[in-house]
């Protein structure tokens, strides 16, 4: 009969674990609820489970902490942080979850889970029980016996490890793992904030161990140390003995193990999957039906593992063909190995050979109503990279990759090949990022045609606030960590490698492994997205968005290079005289740049406040908020803001921009990116157009270097006026404002005639500027502070002000409450087209956390309806001028403006189309109004 084995959780350990290896990547429901803690759990409970198939089981929780080491040393663990809020919520839903699966849970008011587990694994081990201690955590090293063992799980999709003796022995380089305790005391730990000896580290305590053995006799023959090291442990012996003490884990606490109370039994199953299905857990409720189904065994592997791999490589792939009915000859077709194990499912992934090989693979490519494609290219910029291969994949598990000769003339007669699949109607293309590939393949004349499926997009919408790659989406929702891209070309730098270089075995198994996972995250995604009713937006705005922003980038905009030099040469000398003027008034030169320099000359030498700001290095704060508080009463400091500003301006765009410029196309191509903003709007990158300044004279000047495509065309650049304004006066139905706006009043002066009681006739400039500050500071929730530093409001007029406004409006201070109150209830806020935007602090205790949340439900209905609105307009605009075969172009979005390069003959019709396709593109009980402006230059346009 085989032993018994016994697997004991530490719960915390997990919880933790779990939560922070998706920090950076947090499962946020449709709720708003962040359920990372919970689910990092579950996935490591169901994978002992499915791995193991334990016979006894448990899981022990801290509770209150170790009564019995607070009074050893009250500071204990007191440097740690405060347990994240989402941890504290998730500990009783995972007992739920325990409970109802019937798994028991050992738990005792002050006693930590280390001393439960440590107690319960001695006495299983005299009843003749294997015991598994589930952890991460170092510190059960010590526990290890012959029949007692660490389980440790690593990192999310890397499998697990299990320390016996000769694992500790070798890792802490100790003889017995008793010893453990003595290397914990003496090198101290920061985490549990136990002291340790002073100046002890790893390798120390290593050698200490290794000459004296344990603790006390080290302490017993300091006479062997020598200089501050033998003072050091001498003046700290008490101190080192305290240490052992607290790293020593308990075994003989107030707890029994009873076999009969810790077998696994069978579940709750329906009180299970309502908790799964409150939490929107869909995958795992899969993987829980399946584990205690039966069909799950214990040779399942979730992740795929090193070992894994290695047996797939050594194991082949067969002559396995995917064909169709008629198989290809196998000599045509290259078959590399590489099957692996996700979820227990054979990979077969295969390299299609040039010949009948690709006439049979396209024959049965057109069959399929959905495929993945994904290009691989020899570099990141699609309007210059060229194709190495493609991969297909349409059914989990397998795909295909042809790969592409390096003569161009070559790799267009293959393409052509594949141009039937790509203009198809009626097969969806799915893709992670398909902008790029779209861009990639405009290059070999391809266009592609049918719907879309982009799995970066869905998980967007799915997931705004989350990080959407590729790899952190598999890991996330596959439990899978995809092969690295570095791992076949090296890490960025002159010595990374050209995908091109990499043998085609290998490009075959991370290319189809790509649109293999993507292929599967679209099947995961696409009820998803109906869930949570964003599936019209995608399919909608988003998806033809895509296009609509792709043929933007490929066009690119002029840019008049010899504009630029000349301002850079202006810049030059105004950031000169700037200088001079700040060195006279600190009277010595120093940095400008420098913020420590600058620091010590503000506040040491002229004095300029009484208490400065400081950093947390103790440096003396100059952030811009800091120097912008105080730049109306000191010259210099406004001297200094202006430098700062110029500086930057020759550095980011004035200078930068003429190296962006396209050798071919001779423009400048920005990428558009969809899945950055969580409120929806769009960002530019590489170059960056959307943060041009425009509120200084300096940085108006920088849009003048954007010029039409030659002297047969114009500039047309056409703004939404207030939009943000007018979408916050529709939802909160707040019909004085709507009245202003259907009469076309100035709406600042409209507010300012209303707020300061006079007639609208008699408002003054600086009346309606208060009120234009306080109109667009609702919407971002302006404190009184926050206007006061706008205006030359003192704080109690600016809260007069601010209180005089909701009284005026009040259904606007109605609708912002009742904003609040949806997102404390649904834990999310929409805008007009359904977008989403979660709010997981919107409960948060602590108050600043909870204000910032409170903020957001107001702010982003607003500005996401302005994003929402339009990327509509752009996707009609778009279709419009494809479909009357115009020669003018869309350039460029800039939050509420578009740019185009309209040809001269066409500029009446265009005009009046643009308009009109605006301003009707979503209908609101306010009316849009769109300003239009012409140019032979971006400045001069807008």
């Amino acid at each position: 009969m085989s032993q018994k084995r016994l697997f004991l959780l530490d719960a915390y350990a997990l919880i933790f674990r779990g939560y922070y290896a998706l920090i950076k990547n947090p499962r946020i429901n449709s709720k708003g609820q962040d359920t990372s803690a919970v689910m990092g759990f579950v996935n490591s409970l169901f994978d002992v489970i499915k791995r193991e198939q334990p016979d006894h089981l448990a899981v022990a929780f801290d509770k209150e902490g170790s009564k019995d080491r607070v009074e050893m040393f009250p500071d204990y663990k007191a440097n740690r942080d405060e347990t994240p809020e989402a941890i504290r919520i998730a500990v009783p839903i995972i007992q739920q979850i325990l409970k109802a699966m019937h798994i028991p849970i050992i738990e005792r008011a002050g006693i930590e889970a280390d001393d439960l587990i440590g107690t319960i694994a001695k006495q299983a081990e005299k009843e003749g029980y294997k015991t598994y201690m589930v952890t991460p955590d170092k510190d059960y090293a010590q526990l290890v016996s012959e029949n007692i063992f660490m389980y440790r799980p690593a990192r999310m999709g890397n499998g697990i490890e299990i320390w016996g003796i000769p694992e500790v022995q070798k890792k802490f380089e100790v003889e017995r793992p008793d010893q453990v305790i003595d290397y914990l005391g003496m090198m101290g730990d920061a985490v549990d904030n136990i002291p340790g000896l002073p100046g002890v580290g790893d390798k120390t305590a290593k050698k200490f161990i290794a000459q004296f053995g344990s603790m006390e006799n080290l302490l017993a023959n300091t006479d062997q140390l020598k200089g501050k090291m033998k003072e050091k442990v001498e003046a700290n012996a008490e101190l080192g003995l305290l240490s052992k003490k607290l790293a020593t884990i308990i075994i003989d606490c107030d707890v029994t193990f009873n076999e009969h109370d810790y077998e696994l039994s069978e579940p709750d199953t329906d009180k299970v999957q309502e908790i799964f299905e409150e939490l929107e857990f869909r995958r795992l409720t899969d993987q829980f039906i399946k584990i205690f189904s039966g069909e799950a065994g214990a040779s399942t592997q979730v992740s795929g593992t090193a070992t894994a791999k290695k047996q797939a490589k050594e194991a082949g792939a067969g002559q396995f063909s995917l064909f169709g009915d008629t198989a290809a000859p196998t000599t045509e077709i290259e078959t590399y190995s590489s099957r692996k194990t996700i979820e227990n499912t054979p990979h077969f992934y295969q390299s299609v050979a040039p010949g009948m090989a690709i006439n049979l693979f396209v024959k049965n490519l057109l069959k399929q109503t959905q495929v993945c494609f994904d290009t691989e290219t020899t570099g990141l910029n699609p309007l210059t990279a060229e194709l190495v291969g493609i991969a297909f994949s349409w059914e989990s598990g397998k795909g295909f990759y042809i790969p592409f000769p390096e003569d161009r003339q070559e790799a267009q007669k293959l393409i052509e090949i594949l141009r039937p699949f790509f203009e198809s109607e009626d097969i969806v293309k799915i893709g992670q990022n398909l902008k790029y590939d779209i861009k990639v393949l405009h290059k070999y004349d391809i266009q592609v045609h049918g719907q879309l499926f982009d799995t970066m997009l869905a998980h967007y919408l799915i997931n705004p606030d989350m990080r959407h790659n590729m790899d952190v989406l598999s890991e996330a929702y596959l439990n899978y960590t995809p092969v690295s891209i570095t791992d076949l070309i090296g890490k960025k730098g002159k010595n990374q490698r050209s995908f091109r270089s990499v043998p085609v075995e290998k490009q075959t198994e991370y290319a189809v492994e790509d649109a293999d996972i993507t292929f599967q995250l679209k099947e995961h995604f696409a009820p998803e997205l109906e869930e949570a009713k964003t599936l019209s937006l995608f399919n909608d705005i988003e998806i033809p968005l895509l296009r609509v922003l792709a043929s933007m980038e490929i066009e690119g905009i002029n840019l008049d290079e010899e504009f630029l030099n000349s301002l850079s040469q202006e810049l030059d000398n105004d950031i000169k005289l700037l200088e001079e003027s700040i060195y006279k008034k600190a009277g010595e030169e120093f940095n400008i740049a420098s913020p420590k320099q600058l620091g010590i000359v503000l506040f040491e030498k002229l004095k300029l406040v009484d208490k400065p700001k400081k950093t947390k290095t103790g440096q003396y704060s100059t952030a811009e908020d800091v120097l912008s508080y105080l730049a109306k009463d000191h010259d210099i400091i406004q001297n200094i803001l202006e430098y700062r500003g110029l500086s930057k301006l020759k550095s980011t765009y004035v200078d930068a921009l003429p190296t962006q410029v396209d050798p071919t196309t001779k423009h400048v191509h920005t990428d558009y990116m969809q899945t950055v903003a969580a409120t929806g709007r769009l960002s530019s990158n590489n170059p960056n157009l959307q943060n041009i300044p425009i509120r200084t004279e300096r940085g108006r000047q920088v849009r003048k270097a954007f010029i039409p495509h030659n002297e047969e065309y114009n500039l047309l650049a056409a703004d939404y006026s207030q939009i943000e304004l007018r979408i916050i006066a529709a939802l909160s139905e707040e019909t004085t404002m709507i009245d202003a706006f259907k009469n076309g009043e100035d709406i600042h002066a409209s507010t300012a005639a209303k707020v300061f009681n006079v007639p609208l006739e008699e408002v003054t400039r600086e009346q309606r500027s208060n009120a234009k500050t306080v109109n667009f500071g609702i919407i971002y929730g302006v404190s009184a502070f926050g206007l006061s530093n706008q205006t030359d409001l003192s704080r109690s007029e600016a809260k007069e002000l601010i209180d005089t406004y909701y009284k005026t409006y009040p259904k606007l201070r109605n609708y912002m409450s009742e904003q609040v109150d949806f997102a404390r209830e649904n834990g999310y806020v929409q805008t007009v087209l359904g977008r989403r935007r979660y709010l997981k602090d919107i409960n948060s205790r602590n108050a600043v956390v909870r204000g910032a949340a409170e903020r957001n439900a107001v702010n982003a209905p607003i500005q996401g309806s302005a994003a929402d609105i339009i990327k509509i307009a752009m996707i009609n605009i778009y279709n419009k001028l494809s479909q009357g075969n115009f020669k003018t172009k869309m350039l460029l979005q800039v939050h509420d403006e578009l740019v185009f390069d309209v040809y001269k003959p066409e500029l009446e019709e265009i005009q009046t189309l643009i308009k009109t396709e605006m301003e009707s593109a979503y209908t609101l009980s306010v009316p849009l109004d769109v300003d239009l402006g012409l140019g032979d230059n971006w400045l001069e346009a807008h």
